[in-house]
């Protein structure tokens, strides 16, 4: 039986295919090109949304919309990526009609256009909202971090800045006082050792300076950190994964899983986002009240104070904070306060439990709890008639302590003592 077999890829067909075949009815692509066409691109702030009468003529702003929404949709972030993909992908091909930008385009059209795609946003909501695809009930707030092309090497904080600057002084004066020594002449070849300690000198001057000078400029702005690769991005000391990046808060419907509001911050923590967040998605929805659950890390009084003036009925996690909590232990509000207890002492019931099986069963059918250890000289002053077995000269077995037990069952409240001798008898040698 043979295989199922194409035709020839240099045969010629009479009736070739269309690009329309390859796309089906329900494909999301059509809904990408439906929704941007409907869409007012100058209204939005796109430049370039009307072309001029002269000069060369550029991409429509459209077109280049709808690839990056394509990209969006598919995980495909890369301007180099995107631009294959137009060469390809039979999807693209049908979205663009052909057009094949270039890597430097797409990077361009992202840059120029970076605060119109709210707007883009919001109208896809707002398109969502008509077609009853929000419940308008109930939000979750959450943020999520973006790590950004910025190394932790190129973020400086006060502290940072402050070490680099102490560090380069005790390294002068270091190389000082061997240039000194290297000058009076008291070691061989001072001359090709002065040179070296010199260019070594006016390199770590000159990275004090810089240092000095960011440090300058984190007081006079009053930020706390400063990036020299991207400017806006801000260490997350609490993701050490991400490192240097930016918080993005979202607010999601619980209907349907879409999100209702996003926004972007370079703040390391997510206090004082939730009343921000959940008010913005509340208008946007045009709900007068709605309930929001957070996680513990949006527990700050004055936000929830704000949700509840704005008509937001906030379910947040309250964390249990304090210096307990920091050691691993228990809080103190958690902890349930242990009342004494009274018992009368009687004296110790000696015998032997043979075994920890015993043992066991001894507490198991007395329904004995543990009281307190006592400690070995306490068992010794507990026997005091009794000596070791290694005081006459013989070998000792591993001593086990004795042990109080309190509340068994019945009237009254007695204290029993199960104790096992720590020695056995051992003959005498001549014996």
């Amino acid at each position: 039986m043979a295989y199922i077999k194409g035709h020839a890829r240099d045969q010629a067909l009479l009736l070739p295919a269309s690009v329309e075949d390859y796309v089906s009815a329900d494909n999301p692509v059509r809904f990408i090109d439906a929704f941007v066409d409907d869409l007012d691109l100058g209204e939005a702030g796109f430049h370039r949304s009307q072309p001029k009468a002269t000069g060369r003529p550029g991409y429509d702003p459209g077109d280049m919309l709808k690839l990056y929404l394509y990209g969006y949709l598919n995980r495909v972030r890369s301007s180099r990526r995107l631009e294959a993909e137009a060469v390809r992908n039979l999807e693209v091909i049908w979205l663009l009609r052909g057009l094949r930008p270039d890597f430097k385009t797409i990077a361009d059209f992202r840059r120029d256009n970076r605060f119109a795609f709210k707007a883009v946003f919001r109208a896809f909501v707002l398109l969502c909202r008509k077609l009853d695809l929000f419940g308008r009930e109930l939000l979750a707030v959450d943020g999520t971090r973006l790590k950004a092309v910025n190394s932790r090497e190129r973020n400086f904080t006060k502290a940072k800045l402050h070490k680099y600057i102490k560090s380069a002084d005790e390294r002068l004066e270091t190389y000082l006082g061997q240039l000194d020594n290297a000058d009076r002449g008291e070691e061989a070849g001072t001359t090709r050792r002065s040179e070296a300690l010199a260019a070594k000198i006016a390199k770590v001057r000159e990275q004090r300076q810089v240092n000095q000078a960011m440090l300058e400029q984190l007081k006079a702005s009053g930020e706390s950190q400063i990036s020299l690769t991207d400017p806006d991005a801000r260490a997350m000391a609490a993701h050490p994964k991400v490192g240097v990046g930016y918080n993005a808060q979202v607010a999601v419907d619980a209907k349907h899983k879409l999100i209702a509001e996003q926004h972007v911050t370079n703040a390391g923590s997510d206090l004082g986002f939730l009343a921000e967040t959940a008010g913005a998605a509340k208008d946007i929805l045009g709900v007068e009240r709605i309930d929001v659950v957070a996680d513990m890390g949006y527990y700050m009084g004055e936000d929830i104070a704000a949700c509840e003036r704005a008509g937001i009925t906030p379910y947040v996690a309250r964390p249990q904070r304090g210096t307990a909590v920091g050691d691993g232990r228990f809080p103190r509000s958690g902890s349930a306060t242990m009342k004494p207890r009274t018992a009368t002492t009687a004296p110790p019931i000696n015998g032997s439990i043979h075994g920890t099986a015993g043992f066991r069963a001894v507490i198991s059918s007395c329904n004995i709890q543990t009281r307190a250890p006592v400690t070995v000289a306490d068992s010794r002053r507990s026997a005091p008639a009794e000596t070791s077995a290694a005081s006459r000269g013989g070998k000792a077995r591993p001593c086990l302590t004795a042990w109080q037990y309190a509340s068994p069952p019945g009237p009254g409240s007695l204290i029993f003592a199960a104790r096992r001798s720590s020695t056995r008898s051992v003959r005498s040698s001549s014996g």
